[in-house]
């Protein structure tokens, strides 16, 4: 292994919420080479963030044991101007949600410009210039423009690059990346990751990654660290690990990728869902008094047979989802075109009678927290479908739907009267599939319902389904930008780009022998 520039020994940290210690990574021990590539994987919870947060002293109320040596230096001993001198010029870090970890208030010059001045002491003039080659160096086209721009005026992948510069900005020894693609498109992953792979050859930094994506991780790094509820379990060279594991976590860990388990849907099934010219448009302001039209989603043409599962994929603002929400009726925008469900046209339909149908469809969207109520239990998030669906049902025969509902996703009826936030992501998105599933739908969209899942818990949601979909018969739409999960789960895919349909047919033709160059694009890009 090359010269070690981080060591770390027997690194224990507590934090002591309630004045209750809780030690949440435990006697971990691993050293980083100059120039190395080295990966921390494990589920959420398992101490990553914590343990690449240890390296900085940036974990908030926490006591820390053990030695992290950094070059040469013990950062656990440092003082804090020290500290200071060292975040951003020796070692920097790229936190996992740009969004939180960018300051709203000023451009993405003045944010990088802030290191450069801190740190090298350069003039506003120089470092706004240092910045601009910066921007450039992490491929954001338009540069000087971007600078001026906020946070929220970027798109995901520009945020995380804007966020690589200022990392970038003093030339670190060390970089430390915290899931720095979770949530990108697959296209826009490979472009981070290869970003990633050329700065660090170019400037000879040491890289951190942490994540749990394991294709990420095999196709990055040299070696490979397997965390579980805060103990280093395994260490071991990328090729090695992959190949012959040697701790059974590590071995679940890699036997939790996508599997195939879905069944074959009846040749004769009947269609059930299906569209015709269907067009999506949204208006916007442009000036005082000008609206513009922007059509979302057009000429969308599809159909789905009773037990089939039909992905829709394609990257972010594609109008996957504009597409899933018009199937039900539940688009804000303009629709036009025909949609039939179970033969009837649902644009046409209104009051009771579309009351009635929608009992038939159900949807489990992206963030189970975002879209479960807080204020309401567990029994009356579940219930809550069949009290307006089923109003003849009585209180008895109802508590018995909830409880029914919850079984068949692993759940026991003792979490009746809890609440959303007492449960993990796993959990909660078990919970929205029981308040979907409880009506017994025909037809479910699943709009990225394992997009924010670690992959053993993403593996368990997608047997649940399968299993679901075996024993009701049930239809579904899945909306995903991952290409393992649509492998793992469609019989039929449709590919979106900006708005269009530009690729439709089975899941083997269209991932074995793709016709469109967008999706021969998008299958190459994926890891």
């Amino acid at each position: 292994m090359p010269e070690p520039l981080l060591s770390v020994d027997t690194l224990s940290v507590e934090f002591a919420p309630g004045g209750v210690p809780v030690r949440v990574v435990q006697d971990v021990s691993f050293e980083i080479g100059r120039g190395e590539k080295f990966a921390l994987v494990g589920e959420s919870g398992s101490g990553k963030t914590v343990t690449a947060l240890s390296l900085l002293r940036l974990n908030i109320d926490a006591h820390y044991s053990g030695q992290v040596r950094f070059d040469g230096e013990d950062v656990l001993a440092l003082p804090e101007a020290r500290l200071r001198d060292m975040r951003g010029k020796d070692a920097a870090m790229i936190f996992q949600e740009p969004m939180s970890a960018l300051n709203p208030l000023y451009t993405i010059g003045e944010q990088i410009c802030e290191s450069i001045e801190l740190h090298e002491g350069l003039a506003r003039r120089e470092a706004a210039q240092r910045v601009i080659e910066l921007l450039a160096r992490t491929g954001i086209a338009e540069p000087e423009r971007r600078a001026r721009a906020y946070p929220h005026q970027l798109s995901g992948g520009q945020r995380q690059r804007a966020l690589i510069a200022m990392a970038l900005a003093c030339r670190p020894k060390l970089l430390i990346a915290d899931e720095p693609t979770t949530a990108l498109d697959v296209t826009i992953q490979r472009q981070i990751l290869d970003l990633l792979n050329e700065l660090q050859a170019e400037y000879g930094m040491a890289v951190l990654m942490i994540t749990h994506d394991l294709n990420m991780v095999r196709h990055f790094a040299g070696r490979v660290g397997v965390m579980q509820e805060g103990r280093l379990v395994e260490v071991a060279p990328t090729e090695v690990l992959f190949e012959t594991p040697s701790h059974a976590y590590t071995r679940r860990l890699l036997d939790s990728r996508p599997r195939r388990s879905v069944a074959t849907p009846a040749a004769d099934a009947p269609v059930l869902i299906e569209a015709q010219a269907l067009r999506c448009r949204f208006t916007y302001r442009k000036g005082w008094f000008r609206r513009t039209p922007f059509d979302a989603v057009r000429d969308a043409a599809l159909s789905v047979r009773r037990g089939e599962t039909l992905g829709i994929v394609g990257e972010s603002g594609s109008g996957k989802t504009t597409l899933g929400m018009a199937l039900l009726r539940l688009c804000a925008a303009q629709v036009t075109g025909t949609v039939c469900f179970g033969g009837a046209d649902l644009y046409r339909m209104a009051g009771a009678e579309l009351r009635a149908l929608r009992r038939r469809m159900q949807v489990v969207f992206q963030d189970p927290f975002a879209s479960l109520s807080p204020r309401m239990t567990i029994g009356r998030i579940v219930g809550e479908g069949l009290a307006l669906h089923h109003p003849d049902l009585d209180r008895d025969a109802r508590r018995a739907r909830i409880v029914a509902a919850l079984e068949e996703v692993g759940l026991s009826d003792d979490v009746l009267n809890r609440y959303p936030h007492e449960f993990s992501g796993g959990q909660r998105q078990r919970i929205a599939i029981a308040r979907a599933v409880a009506l017994r739908p025909e037809l479910l969209l699943l709009d990225e319902p394992t997009s924010a899942l670690d992959v053993s818990v993403q593996q368990q949601v997608l047997q649940l389904l399968a299993g679901l979909q075996q024993r009701h018969g049930m239809t579904y739409v899945f909306i995903t930008h991952d290409l393992a999960v649509i492998r793992a789960m469609a019989h039929h895919v449709i590919v979106m780009r900006s708005g269009e349909l530009v690729e439709a047919g089975t899941l083997d033709r269209v991932f074995e022998r793709p016709a469109h160059a967008y999706t021969q694009r998008l299958l190459s890009a994926a890891l």
